[in-house]
């Protein structure tokens, strides 16, 4: 009997000497009260038992989402901060995590024509109009119109004029952490006159965890066989390009850093991938699988599906390590990635990217994104 207890004695003693588990660690909810323009922003916790997710209402940012790893160790995967002061008076990377429209991705000139009327944007980014305009939906206070466990539901109006678009633009969005571990997005909008309206999240991943190295030995696959070509400006020339045998063909799952360099010698002004696949598929309309993303040490896995005809893919090349992230640590150069369902960027501007993102009164804009987690074993397996 002694004999037996001495063994569970040392059974237990060298558990406790093994590697620590990581747990979820939540952000201090008070760091994110406060008011801007008059509303009221928070932080909201999702969970569904697999995925934590931390959420809040100034551009319907996704602050945190903690994933485990095979060994079931937790990892925060997105970049982000800990006090809404830094999203509010942010000199580095503006996008984290937030929803951006009306429209998203580049428009060139700032400028379309609809109905046979031309609309200057606000440009703010050298002559382009990226995401939105000076304002976007990244930097409006989005209302909570529900709230549990796991589902955020938010609104907002879009005011005819508000960065130079046509239209009075009213959206809700829904975030929901699923029971099958996906952290789901659904986009409806409605207008009162002919406007464009294309929205994306744009988290940064990084399936190391944030603060942890480079997205270049991640694993990704991307469902395309082709790509629209963009110019020097990172603008959309209107054509087509296919991806294989390039440094563009992800048809294939392999390392980010496989090619990247080749991309920085074809485009310079790019600094790696900042680019719009074509997701294949029969209907333009058809929601599919888009992406996966791997990072073979851990084990966690992204999948990316949605019914839009375009993926953009951002390699984190702009990061310079002066902003520090939620663990403490400087958000470095390529260390979060970002994939983007859209339409085609600019498409209002060539005849060849239709469908166009152009919604008018009568119609309802949808759009469904779904990021669904997983943990592979050794073997590759998902479970």
């Amino acid at each position: 009997m002694k004999k037996a207890l001495s063994i569970f004695a040392i059974a237990l003693l060298l558990a406790s000497c093994g590697p620590k588990k990581k747990q979820v660690q939540l952000l201090d909810a008070a760091n994110f009260n406060t008011e801007v323009n008059g509303k009221k922003v928070s932080l909201y916790t999702l969970h569904n038992g697999f995925l934590t997710m931390q959420v809040t209402n100034y551009g319907g940012r996704v602050v945190a989402l903690w994933v485990p790893d095979r060994q079931g160790s937790y990892e925060d995967v997105v970049l982000g901060y800990d006090h809404i002061d830094k999203y509010l008076n942010n000199a580095g990377e503006r996008y984290l995590g937030a929803v951006v429209g009306r429209c998203a991705n580049r428009i060139s000139n700032g400028s379309f024509t609809l109905n046979g009327v031309e609309y200057q944007l606000p440009k703010n980014e050298g002559e382009n109009t990226l995401h939105g305009g000076l304002v976007g939906a990244d930097k409006m206070v989005w209302d909570v119109v529900s709230a549990n466990d796991s589902v955020l539901e938010m609104h907002a109006l879009f005011e005819d004029g508000m960065d130079g678009f046509p239209g009075n633009l009213d959206m809700t969005m829904t975030y929901k952490l699923t029971s099958d571990n996906q952290f789901q997005i659904r986009y409806k909008a409605t207008t009162d006159a002919p406007t464009l309206c294309n929205f994306s999240h744009h988290s940064f991943f990084n399936l190391k965890g944030e603060g942890n190295g480079t997205i270049l030995d991640q694993e990704l696959q991307i469902n395309s066989r082709y790509m629209t070509t963009i110019d020097e400006h990172l603008i959309t020339t209107g054509k087509f390009s296919g991806v294989k045998a390039t440094p563009f063909d992800f048809k294939e799952s392999h390392p980010i850093g496989d090619h990247i360099g080749d991309v920085d010698e074809q485009l310079a002004n790019a600094k790696g991938y900042d680019h719009n696949w074509i997701v294949d598929k029969s209907d333009p309309k058809a929601y599919t699988w888009c992406a996966t993303l791997t990072d073979p040490a851990s084990g966690r896995q992204m999948q990316v599906w949605s019914d839009q005809v375009g993926l953009q893919f951002y390699s984190g090349n702009f990061f310079d390590g002066k902003g520090t992230g939620k663990c403490g640590k400087p958000l470095g150069y390529r260390e979060g990635l970002a994939l983007e369902t859209q339409y085609f960027p600019d498409a209002i501007n060539h005849e060849a990217l239709a469908p166009f993102p152009v919604l008018e009164p009568g119609q309802e804009y949808r759009h469904f994104c779904d990021y669904k987690f997983s943990v592979m074993p050794k073997e590759g397996k998902s479970k």
